[in-house]
C-alpha cells in the first residue's frame, strides 16, 4: 500500500512517470471478457436470499388473441368475478394485518416511547455536532500536517462564520419549542395535541432506534429460499447427464429468462435441451436433476413444451408445494350444487384451484390403503348429492364406515359383503345395476325419438335431464373397492359384465362412474380378470394416489403416464389426499384434495337431504321405498321352501326350488351362492340324506333358530 509523501513539496514527479512507463498496460475489454468466461464456468450461487423476490414471468403463458396480443387488462382485473376476487383477496390479507397490529399496538407504543426518549439524546448530539462543523476537523489536521498556516486560518475563518449562523439556527429552533410549545398546548385542540405529539415520538423513534431493531412487527413475512440462477441449472442439467459443456452441439441452452412465478413460491424457466435429448430423458432425470439443484424430487416440476419435443418448463418451488393440505371442502356452505358445472377436487402444486367436469365422464382412483383414495371419491360425490337433481347410488364394496351416511339420499346403497337384513350385498349391487343398464337402453331409445328442438344432438340436456316429465336425472354411481366385486364366486361374472357394458355405454347416457381400488390389478381369474382389466382401463379421468411402484402407477393413470413424466410412487408416505390427476384437462396437474372428515361428510349430506326433499327428488332406499330386490329375506325365502314333513333339504334342492318358485329374484341362484348366504346367518351346513345320497344342506331347525335369534337382536 502506498504510503502519504511526507514532504509534498519535494515530490519526484520524473521518477513517478519513470515508474508509469515501465508499468504494462492493461486492455481493460479483454480483461473483463476474460473474467465473464471464467466466473460462468466456475461460479455456482447458493446463497440465500434475505426476502423472496416477486414478479418475473408468469408460470404460464399470458393468453393471447389470433393477432397474438396480450390482453390490455390482466385477467385477474379483467371480468367481474376476477375483479371480486382479488378485491376479497386485498380485502381479507388487509384485515388480517389490521388485526395483528390492533393487537400488538400497545406493545408498539411502549416501544416508541422507549426510543423516542433515546432520540432526543441522540438528535441533540446530532444538532451539536452539526454546530461544532466537526466535518471540516480533517481539513484543518490536514493543513496543519502540511505546514500550511495560510489554509488553516482560511478554514479556521470559514468555520467561525459557519458555527456563527448554525448557533442561530439552533437558537431559533429552541425559542421556536420553548415559545411555540406552550402557544400551541393552550390554544390547540385535543385532537391536534394528540396528533402533533404522536408525529413528535414517531419522529424521535425512528431517529432513537438501532437499524436493526424493529418497532413494527411485520405480519406476514418472505420465507427464505434456495436462489435458483441459470448457472445452477445448468450445473444440475449437466451433472444429470443431459448435456456436456465442453462438446458440440451438446450444450443446454434456456428458451427464456430465469424469473419468479407471479404468486412468488417459486421460480420457472424454459430448457431447451440438446439436439437429440427428449422431453422423456429429462423426466427419467428429474431426480439427478433435483439433486443438483440441492433441492428435494417434489419441488421439481417438469412440464411438457407443445412445440419441440426437446423443450420443456422447469419449475422449482421455494418449499415442497404437497406438504401444506388444500383445507376444508367449500362444500360445507351445503349451498345446492349443479353437476354441469365443474365440481371443485383441490389445488394443484401451484396453489390454483382444480375442478373436474363429471358431465359424460368416468373417473378411476387408485392407490395403497390410507393414502385418502376414498375421501378423494367422497368428495365428488359430496358435490353430486347436493344437487338435488341426481340420482345417487353408493355401492361400498369395502364395508367401511365412510360411505354410511350416504343412506340419506342414495336411491340404492351396499356397505360391505356380509349378510344384512336387508338381504346379500352382491345381489344388491346385482340388482342396482341391471336396474341401470335397463336405464342405459331405455333412455337411448327415447332420446332417438325426441324432437330435434328438444334435443338437438340426440344427447341429454340439461333441461331434459332436470324435467320430471321425461324421466331421465342424471345418475351418479360411486363404486369403492370395486374389486371386491371381481371376486364373489359365480355371481361376479353377471357383475363383471354389467359393469364393462356401463363404463363403455353408460356415460354417454348421463350416468356418471366414480370407483376407487387398491388393487388396479391381478383380481379374479378367467374371463372376469380380462373383464376387470377391461373395466379398469375404461375410465377416462384417472387420479392416482401413492402407489407402491411405477408399473402400478400406470396402472391406475393409464399406459403411457410413466414416459410422460407422471409417477405416482414418488409422492411421499406422509402426503394424505395428494394425487395426479390425469385426462381431466390438457394439463397433468398433483392434486392437493379438499378434505371433508365424517363429520364434515355427514353435515353435507344433511343439507343435501333438505334440498332433494324440497325438490321432491328424494326416491329408492333415501325414501323408504320397498326395493324388490334389497327387501327380500333370504333366510325366510329358504325356509319356506322347506315342506311340512321335510327337516332338512340339500342345498342343491333349496337351490333349485328358489330358481323355481321365486324366479324374479332367484332366477341365477346357485347351491354354492345360496349356501353363503344362510351359513352368514349362523345356520350349519350338515350331510343331509334324499334320495339314498348324503349331500351338504341345513335343518329346518337350524334356520328358525337363526330366524328366532334375529328376531331377538
Amino acid at each position: 500500500m502506498n504510503t502519504p509523501n511526507p514532504n509534498p513539496e519535494n515530490f519526484d514527479w520524473n521518477a513517478a512517470e519513470a515508474d508509469v512507463t515501465d508499468a504494462n498496460v492493461v486492455n481493460l475489454d479483454a480483461e473483463r471478457t476474460r473474467r465473464t468466461a471464467a466466473e460462468s464456468s466456475t461460479h455456482f450461487e447458493v446463497a440465500l436470499d434475505e426476502t423472496a423476490t416477486r414478479g418475473g414471468m408468469a408460470v404460464d403463458a399470458p393468453p393471447t388473441g389470433p393477432s397474438g396480443r396480450r390482453p390490455i387488462v390482466p385477467a385477474n382485473w379483467s371480468t367481474w368475478p376476477n375483479i371480486r376476487h382479488s378485491l376479497v383477496q386485498a380485502a381479507d390479507l388487509t384485515a388480517y394485518r389490521a388485526g395483528f397490529h390492533a393487537l400488538r399496538s400497545p406493545w408498539y407504543a411502549a416501544l416508541a416511547t422507549f426510543w423516542a426518549v433515546v432520540g432526543v439524546f441522540r438528535l441533540t448530539g446530532r444538532q451539536l455536532k452539526w454546530w461544532w462543523v466537526t466535518e471540516q476537523y480533517g481539513l484543518r489536521q490536514a493543513a496543519a500536517d502540511a505546514n500550511d498556516p495560510q489554509m488553516w486560518l482560511k478554514l479556521h475563518r470559514e468555520v467561525k462564520a459557519t458555527r456563527m449562523w448554525r448557533g442561530l439556527v439552533l437558537l431559533a429552533e429552541l425559542l421556536t419549542a420553548a415559545i411555540g410549545g406552550p402557544i400551541l398546548y393552550a390554544t390547540a385542540p385535543t385532537w391536534a395535541l394528540g396528533l402533533c405529539l404522536a408525529v413528535v415520538v414517531v419522529f424521535l423513534a425512528h431517529i432513537g432506534r438501532p437499524e436493526d431493531r424493529r418497532i413494527i412487527t411485520p405480519a406476514t413475512v418472505a420465507g427464505r429460499f434456495r436462489r435458483v440462477n441459470p448457472d445452477i441449472i445448468l450445473r444440475a442439467y449437466y451433472a444429470a447427464g443431459l448435456g456436456h459443456p465442453d462438446k458440440p452441439h451438446q450444450q443446454v441452452s434456456f428458451g427464456s429468462t430465469m424469473a419468479r412465478d407471479t404468486s412468488g413460491t417459486g421460480s420457472q424457466v424454459s430448457i431447451d435441451l440438446p439436439y437429440g435429448k427428449t422431453f422423456d430423458d429429462a423426466v427419467k432425470a428429474r431426480g439427478a436433476v433435483a439433486s443438483g439443484l440441492d433441492v428435494a424430487v417434489s419441488q421439481v416440476f417438469i412440464t411438457r413444451d407443445p412445440s419441440s419435443h426437446r423443450r420443456h418448463t422447469l419449475w422449482v418451488a421455494d418449499r415442497d408445494p404437497l406438504a401444506q393440505g388444500a383445507g376444508r371442502t367449500p362444500l360445507l356452505r351445503g349451498k345446492a350444487t349443479d353437476i354441469w358445472q365443474p365440481a371443485p377436487f383441490g389445488l394443484d402444486e401451484r396453489g390454483n384451484k382444480v375442478s373436474i367436469d363429471l358431465m359424460w365422464t368416468s373417473m378411476l382412483i387408485g392407490a395403497q390403503p390410507r393414502q385418502g383414495k376414498t375421501f378423494a371419491a367422497r368428495t365428488l360425490a359430496l358435490y353430486a348429492a347436493l344437487d338435488p337433481y341426481v340420482k345417487l347410488t353408493v355401492l361400498d364394496g369395502g364395508g367401511k364406515p365412510d360411505w354410511r351416511k350416504f343412506a340419506l339420499v342414495a336411491d340404492r346403497c351396499s356397505f360391505g359383503l356380509a349378510m344384512t337384513r336387508d338381504g346379500d350385498p352382491a345381489e344388491i349391487v346385482l340388482e342396482a345395476l341391471r336396474e341401470i343398464k335397463a336405464d342405459v337402453q331405455d333412455r337411448y331409445e327415447r332420446l332417438s325419438e325426441l324432437p330435434v328442438d328438444v334435443c338437438p344432438e340426440g344427447k341429454l340436456t340439461r333441461e331434459i335431464a332436470r324435467d320430471p316429465k321425461y324421466r331421465m336425472p342424471v345418475r351418479m354411481v360411486v363404486l369403492d373397492e370395486f374389486q371386491e366385486y371381481f371376486d364373489l364366486g359365480e355371481v361376479s361374472k353377471e357383475i363383471a359384465g354389467l359393469l364393462v357394458y356401463l363404463v363403455k355405454v353408460a356415460p354417454a347416457a348421463g350416468i356418471i362412474f366414480v370407483d376407487a381400488t387398491q388393487r388396479p390389478s391381478g383380481v379374479g381369474t378367467g374371463q372376469v380378470a380380462q373383464q376387470f382389466i377391461s373395466y379398469r382401463d375404461n375410465h377416462q379421468v384417472r387420479f392416482a394416489l401413492r402407489t407402491g411402484s411405477w408399473q402400478v402407477s400406470d396402472l391406475v393413470m393409464g399406459s403411457g403416464a410413466y414416459s410422460e413424466g407422471h409417477d405416482s410412487s414418488t409422492l411421499l408416505p406422509t402426503y394424505k389426499g395428494v394425487g395426479i390427476l390425469r385426462g381431466a384437462s390438457d394439463h397433468t396437474p398433483t392434486v392437493r384434495t379438499y378434505l371433508a372428515d365424517q363429520e364434515d361428510a355427514e353435515k353435507i349430506l344433511i343439507a343435501a337431504r333438505k334440498l332433494r326433499e324440497a325438490a321432491g327428488t328424494l326416491t329408492g332406499m333415501a325414501a323408504g321405498e320397498d326395493i324388490a330386490r334389497e327387501s327380500r329375506d333370504v333366510l325366510a325365502d329358504v325356509r319356506s321352501m322347506f315342506e311340512a314333513s321335510e327337516r332338512g333339504l340339500q342345498w342343491e334342492d333349496i337351490a333349485a326350488r328358489l330358481a323355481d318358485r321365486l324366479a324374479e329374484h332367484y332366477a341365477d341362484v346357485t347351491a354354492e351362492s345360496v349356501s353363503v348366504q344362510i351359513r352368514s346367518f349362523g345356520v350349519r351346513s350338515v350331510d343331509v340324506k334324499r334320495a339314498g345320497k348324503a349331500l351338504k344342506g341345513a335343518k329346518a331347525d337350524d334356520i328358525d333358530t337363526a330366524i328366532s335369534r334375529r328376531k331377538a337382536a
